[in-house]
């Protein structure tokens, strides 16, 4: 499944037995399995209520997220906030993740403490989902369906922004896009799947032009938000002219 922003993320099927568990990542999503609480009790966590206000803005405000929730609504999975959205605490080295078993993202509420932050992981699980909708993704069984979703996710996402690589004290000139969206392909497969290095850079390297090279639904890169608010207005316009065809 796909991974937040901050490091590798979970998600997959709940099989019962605790080491398979572990194999699909929910170790780094302990409340997965806990009974939900009730709203006065969540609403009395900060992490929790400014989870929820960050995940609002960004659903309202934000071009990829708007893009991904119309594409969304289009290939008839449409999303809904207090379904398909679940705030919760998870280990310290996740932002978020996509459930494949439920159909929800997954939001580290105390993890994410910015809403540029909220606004990646939102975008990236948002592109898992829109791939599970899409495609007959196997998300449990096949490495190298997981490992297009997540070059996918970390090339259409703003994780490999210039900026976002500069935080993180990593430069490069050509070919750097490229190396960052190996890499973080590569580290979300190790977080959530049982497989040796060597098999998720194999995963990866199998798929990556391909999957590197597929946009949907952006049609491009967004390598800025004005580059995400022009594939959203292209993205509708697109829409409007197959309407009248």
């Amino acid at each position: 499944m796909g991974e937040g922003e901050a490091d590798p993320p979970p998600a997959a099927e709940k099989k019962g037995a605790e080491e398979e568990e572990e194999d699909f990542g929910y170790r780094l999503f302990p409340d997965r399995n806990k009974k939900p609480q009730s709203f006065l009790v969540r609403s009395l966590f900060t992490f929790h209520n400014k989870c929820q206000l960050m995940l609002r803005l960004t659903l309202e405000t934000n071009p990829y997220a708007r893009l991904l929730l119309e594409a969304l609504k289009q290939s008839g999975c449409t999303v809904f906030n207090d379904r398909h959205f679940s705030c919760e605490n998870c280990d310290g080295c996740v932002s978020g993740g996509f459930d494949a078993a439920t159909s929800q993202i997954v939001l580290c509420q105390n993890n994410i403490r910015q809403q540029s932050h909220m606004n990646r992981v939102v975008t990236h699980e948002l592109i898992h989902a829109f791939d599970h909708c899409r495609a007959h993704v196997d998300w449990f069984k096949n490495v190298k369906h997981l490992a297009c979703s997540e070059i996918r996710a970390a090339n259409l996402s703003g994780d490999c922004t210039l900026m976002n690589e500069i935080a993180r004290f990593k430069f490069g000139l050509k070919g750097h896009h490229q190396t960052c969206v190996r890499d973080r392909a590569i580290r979300s497969i190790l977080a959530v799947r049982k497989v040796s290095k060597e098999t998720a850079e194999k995963a990866v390297d199998e798929v990556f032009d391909a999957c590197f090279n597929d946009l949907e639904p952006f049609g491009r890169i967004p390598h800025s938000k004005a580059d995400a608010k022009r594939a959203y207005r292209d993205f509708q316009n697109r829409d409007r002219y197959t309407a009248n065809l």
